[in-house]
């Protein structure tokens, strides 16, 4: 038994809560996981983990076991980031999770440059606009937007958007545009139906601010709906400037209600707890970090 190893498979059973979420990070057999974890147990001669209705949680000596394990792991992980560089020489698979309009925007567009930069590295790229797990899912990192639940990912700000209210220059002459927020309810509205959207909306300019319920027919539970929406003169949409970034510069999309401010939307990269894994993962973070700090859409977070 490799003592390394099975330790770093321990971690990861009790950081997912299962072999099978264990076995996805490793890229190996589930049954491989389970062999590792009782030669373990045999070697150190106590129980370490229990079978719950939750999942796998450890035992009063597993979690004794668990600090020291993933401390022994993690120092592990920097000496050899240290040893060779971070980011030198990253080689094997990333898997990236991302929303769909988001990626085909802003990321897809930066792959071929950070592949050029690291030409021994595939990459899976997985596009949802639901929150996928990335335990569960064996993603690497995970690009989220908004506002986090608590959860026991690693979570690091890479970036925040402005949100604004927008709709094609045809639908506000034949409608016109809201002059204030108190408005927008005569208007038709495109909602977004995801967590971060909705239709309740706080606006501030100077020291006033102003709750205002948007209304629609059109709800759609994915950006790319609603930027076709928007697109047909359906309505206008407060949405963040990235879902809409092309065409506001190209003036195919017109903003409104522009002295009003919104709550922005923050740009997060999520990793698995405690694990380097993500000397690739962190790298491709601060690459988006760093090739987006020139464009207005996200400034650089401090």
């Amino acid at each position: 038994m490799n003592r390394f190893a099975a330790m770093d498979a321990f971690v990861r059973v009790v950081d997912t809560g299962s072999f099978t979420a264990a076995s996805r990070q490793l890229r190996v057999g589930q049954p491989a996981v389970s062999k590792i974890i009782a030669q373990l147990e045999q070697h150190v001669g106590v129980k370490l983990l229990l079978r719950t209705t939750q999942g796998l949680k450890p035992t009063e000596a597993g979690e004794n076991f668990y600090e020291h394990a993933k401390r022994a792991v993690e120092e592990a992980d920097q000496a050899e980031l240290k040893a060779r560089g971070v980011g030198a020489a990253l080689t094997g698979r990333l898997r990236i999770s991302a929303a769909v309009t988001f990626a085909r925007l802003h990321i897809v567009p930066r792959l071929p440059r950070f592949m050029e930069i690291h030409p021994a590295l595939d990459i899976e790229l997985f596009l949802d606009d639901r929150n996928v797990d990335p335990v569960e899912s064996g993603i690497d990192v995970a690009l989220r937007m908004g506002d986090l639940q608590a959860s026991s990912l690693t979570a690091r700000k890479i970036g925040r958007s402005a949100r604004m209210v927008v709709g094609t220059p045809s639908y506000f002459e034949a409608m016109g545009e809201p002059r204030v927020p108190a408005e927008l309810p005569d208007h038709e509205a495109v909602i977004y139906d995801q967590r971060g959207g909705g239709t309740l909306w706080s606006f501030k300019k100077g020291a006033s601010e102003v709750q205002v319920t948007i209304k629609g027919r059109m709800r759609s539970n994915a950006a790319e709906g609603v930027r076709e929406a928007v697109f047909a003169g359906m309505g206008l949409a407060v949405a963040s400037e990235w879902m809409f970034s092309p065409e506001l510069k190209s003036g195919k999309i017109q903003r409104v209600l522009a002295d009003w401010d919104l709550p922005p939307v923050d740009l997060w990269a999520l990793f698995p707890t405690g694990r380097m894994a993500s000397a690739k993962a962190r790298e491709f973070a601060s690459f988006v970090e760093a090739s987006m700090a020139g464009n207005e859409i996200f400034p650089v977070v401090a």
